[in-house]
């Protein structure tokens, strides 16, 4: 229980009410004070870290926490004021994956065990800007050395990445386990590319975690840059997941800079900030013409290449569009030092793609040599990800019927109709093609009018 060696009943109920009506610059130091002058003997740690997240810490069992219902005060004091409540607020969410209720402290009052030690944790949350909170803590315990390293010890282990992909998106960095686990299942055996690409890549890729000696012997920054560039369904992705699960090391996944509370610019630092901290780590970004445009290039080419350290860090990134790329981020080999090309598959690559998954289908639906060499003739143009679709395809319709020895004439209709599927979407595509166009001779159309008009 929390002992006050102050003159006056110590009442964290009318503490809390009085602070959180005041502005929310007032609220630090008006709590400050009144637990320096409430508890002289205590030591007090106090801010407002992202990383000093106790839930998470103390669910791991690395502490144990109780509410502090009560705050009991030394004899001498009268009867009424021995004991004065205190209110903890929690708020009661719902956690649709799991159908199970999830809870937030929002405003507490903790006695914490760690190790040997008995602290007390105090938590405010008040609004900051148009969407967040802030979240303030202070941290009570008998000398500031306890203080500083349970706080030190909290951090350390929130702000390490444990089976799971740190991922930022809405400003904010937020674990992923389910994005780790789906990462889990891709292998190099399990990717097909042309020629030796997945093993240069690699390659690549583990030189430059092994090399950091070098690195450094030779005054070199410790970084890389590995740009995916190719139309989509052909292995990008898929690589990335098998680098991620290959190498070993901490990964964050850029999904995006937009929020409307927040800058770009603000985004990327918030964003660049936490991926040096990680190091060594590889950082994700997919998509990357759609992240980065004209307002914030230079940002972001600043970030990557600028005054401020990535040392440790191996950017992936990827695109389906290199023609929408900046030429500085695209050709300067300082910001992606190596540029990989995921092909379409030619006859060959089909060929090997269709045989590794023959192998993980039951016998009665597998597919002859000569069944697999005669879809893969006929799936020109296919992608890695249209072949993946002809063959779940083909598997359902095979399951609803289960006759053995008809999967290669049910992959032969499923052929066909994916076909037409991608010629419908390759001609809406040159018709968007064309709107584009269309649109800049227009406006050069326009100015050449006006430019005729004045000189009539």
């Amino acid at each position: 229980m929390l002992y006050s060696s102050g003159s006056r009943s110590v009442n964290l109920t009318y503490l809390i009410l009085e602070a959180l009506r005041m502005s929310p610059a007032s609220i630090p130091y008006y709590v400050s004070q009144f637990l320096t002058e409430s508890f002289p003997g205590k030591a007090i740690v106090e801010g407002d870290s992202y990383y000093f997240d106790l839930r998470k810490f103390s669910e791991e069992g690395l502490c144990t926490t109780e509410v502090i219902s009560t705050v009991s005060l030394p004899p001498g004091y009268a009867a009424s004021d021995q004991t004065t409540t205190v209110h903890n607020h929690v708020m009661t969410l719902w956690d649709a994956k799991k159908q199970d209720f999830r809870y937030e402290q929002k405003n507490f009052c903790f006695e914490v065990t760690w190790q040997e030690h008995t602290l007390v944790v105090l938590q405010l949350s008040w609004p900051q800007g148009y969407f967040d909170d802030c979240r303030y803590y202070w941290i009570l315990a008998d000398t500031l050395d306890t203080a500083k390293d349970f706080f030190a010890t909290v951090c350390r282990w929130n702000s390490q990445i444990r089976e799971e992909v740190l991922v930022f998106e809405g400003g904010f960095w937020q674990k992923n386990r389910d994005l780790y686990a789906s990462i889990q299942n891709a292998t190099l055996d399990n990717l097909v590319l042309a020629g030796t690409l997945k093993e240069d890549i690699y390659e690549d890729a583990q030189r430059f975690f092994e090399s950091r000696t070098m690195y450094a012997e030779y005054n070199v920054p410790w970084k890389r840059g590995l740009l995916f560039i190719g139309p989509p369904g052909n292995g990008k992705t898929h690589m990335v997941k098998s680098l991620v699960n290959s190498l070993g090391y901490p990964c964050l996944y850029i999904k995006s800079f937009k929020t409307r509370q927040s800058t770009d610019t603000d985004n990327m630092r918030l964003a660049f900030n936490r991926v040096r901290e990680a190091a060594p780590c590889i950082v994700v970004i997919e998509d990357l013409d759609a992240l980065v445009d004209d307002e914030n290039r230079s940002f972001f080419l600043n970030e990557l290449d600028g005054f401020a350290l990535n040392d440790g860090v191996l950017m992936i990134a990827s695109t389906n569009h290199p023609e929408r790329l900046d030429i500085a981020i695209l050709e300067r080999p300082s910001r992606f030092d190596r540029k990989y090309h995921f092909d379409a598959p030619n006859e060959a690559d089909r060929v090997a793609y269709l045989k590794l998954w023959n192998q993980k289908l039951k016998t009665a639906m597998q597919l002859s040599i000569a069944d697999i060499e005669k879809i893969a003739a006929n799936s020109n143009n296919f992608s890695y990800a249209y072949l993946k679709e002809l063959l779940l395809s083909a598997s359902m319709v095979w399951v609803q019927q289960r006759t053995p020895g008809t999967m290669a004439s049910i992959m032969d209709k499923q052929l066909e109709k994916l076909k037409v599927q991608m010629e419908s979407e390759s001609s809406e595509a040159k018709a968007t093609d064309k709107e584009a166009p269309s649109e800049l001779n227009g406006a050069t159309t326009a100015q050449t009018e006006t430019e005729e008009n004045k000189k009539n």
